[in-house]
């Protein structure tokens, strides 16, 4: 029996046993492996944060251990604007724009509410909805003729009205929620 055969060479201590940058290498039965450092580390020599050569940029060496740091902690305007938040990340940190902000040519500006007074009456409506006023329209326009045709029949009036109603009570059910914001709200 040879004597390769009882023991398992470690090539890891070797010229065998190179690995690239930012890996180490390992030891298995007959062989070696390349593992990949951890996030902490720029070079390692070994697994895990304690096992760094140098920390990478967003961590700090505490003891022997590189450990993230934390920027919107430390840096007291780690995002440039005001309307900013910070939040950390591991190994570095990302700003988002406060509620009610939204970000546009790299600042955070107040977001454009909808004013319902800005808009004509009419602005909003959908291309069935113009369709159906449409055909309202011209069911009144009919009433109106038949009202005049009548001589102002009190029944023919009757109809004439409840069709204007009908359509405005139709519009109207579309855009209650908006129209009673108005009224409440005082916009």
């Amino acid at each position: 029996m040879l004597l390769h055969e009882f023991y398992n060479i470690d090539e890891c201590g070797t010229e065998l046993g190179t690995c690239s940058p930012n890996t180490y290498c390992f030891n298995i039965e007959g062989s070696f492996e390349c593992r990949g450092c951890d996030v902490a580390c720029v070079g390692c020599m070994g697994s895990g944060p304690a096992r760094c050569r140098k920390c990478a940029p967003g961590y700090r060496m505490i003891g022997s251990k590189c450990f993230d740091i934390d920027e919107c902690v430390e840096r007291a305007l780690a995002c440039h604007g005001l309307d900013e938040i910070c939040f950390n990340t591991e190994g570095s940190f990302r700003c988002h724009c406060a509620e009610g902000f939204i970000r546009k040519d790299s600042i955070c500006v107040r977001k454009q509410l909808p004013n319902v007074q800005e808009k004509g009456m009419f602005e909003d409506l959908q291309d069935d909805e113009v369709e159906v006023l449409q055909q309202m329209f011209l069911g009144v326009v009919l009433c109106g003729l038949a009202t005049l045709a009548a001589k102002g029949d009190l029944v023919y009036t009757s109809i004439f009205m409840g069709a204007a109603a009908a359509m405005a009570g139709y519009w109207l059910s579309y855009r209650v929620d908006g129209v009673l914001d108005i009224f409440l709200k005082g916009r």
